[in-house]
């Protein structure tokens, strides 16, 4: 075989691989671009949660209204009644006063009955284990009218590592609108529940302001992760490429 056949069989050789090659090029670099738009996605919904959650409290948006992509962590105003004797405990978690050491206990739902009627659950805030029981945080309760700010909060999905919830035995570990209202008779509510704010100076449980806004965004670094991989790539099939002609190039013996 003449060098230039030699030449032109290597040039084929690489026909097979340089497409895959090619292929997974636009895969990767596709990957790279798809992580940047997130990235400004990401950093759009964050400054509209931030932006939304410290504005001056407004009316909640009516059940038909309610728009979770739109209307969740607004800052919102309501008056009414707590019924106290409704309250669900949910399992949870709140951060201690020691760093990096959190608090075992519960999120107390509580439905408020508005001047209109209609029910809204309201989550209160934390209770520690050992004040589970109403009785233990009498100091807590509220009777009569009031009125309550807070975050408003689409229904919370159960996880896959999140066990069932047993409405039976009051056992709930996870912020199910439509399961806790149906569990405790509260017949129809608002689609969605209020994170309630901390109170200055509050000394009762339980404490409200629990809400932690901290979204992970991440995007920038697996887009750089993706992208590398892109030149990790051509580097590779260029040397490859490289050395299979160069190979071809030179006189074997005869």
């Amino acid at each position: 075989m003449t060098a230039a056949e030699t030449k032109r069989a290597a040039w084929r050789d690489l026909v097979a691989p340089g497409i895959a090659s090619l292929i997974a090029l636009a895969i990767l670099l596709g990957l790279g671009t798809w992580q940047l738009e997130r990235k400004s996605w990401k950093e759009d919904l964050i400054a509209r949660i931030v932006r939304q959650s410290r504005a001056e409290p407004v009316a909640p948006p009516t059940p038909e209204a309610w728009n979770p992509e739109r209307d969740e962590f607004r800052h919102v105003r309501v008056s009414g009644r707590f019924l106290n004797d409704r309250e669900t405990l949910v399992h949870g978690l709140a951060a201690g006063e020691t760093p990096g050491r959190a608090l075992q206990g519960f999120y107390v739902l509580t439905p408020l009955r508005r001047d209109d009627d209609s029910i809204v659950l309201i989550n209160r805030g934390f209770v520690p284990t050992e004040l589970k029981a109403q009785g233990d945080r009498r100091d807590g309760l509220i009777e009569g009218p009031t009125t309550v700010t807070g975050i408003l909060r689409s229904s919370e999905a159960r996880g896959m590592f999140v066990p069932e919830p047993d409405p039976a035995r009051g056992e709930w570990f996870n912020r199910d609108i439509a399961g806790i209202a149906a569990a405790r008779g509260l017949g129809t509510v608002a689609p969605y529940l209020i994170e309630a704010d901390a109170v200055p100076g509050q000394t009762t449980w339980p404490r409200g302001g629990q809400l932690r806004v901290d979204l992970p965004n991440n995007h920038l670094q697996y887009a750089f992760t993706w992208f590398g991989l892109a030149a990790c790539l051509i580097g590779v099939f260029s040397v490859f490429a490289w050395r299979r002609l160069h190979d071809s190039a030179e006189p074997r013996a005869a």
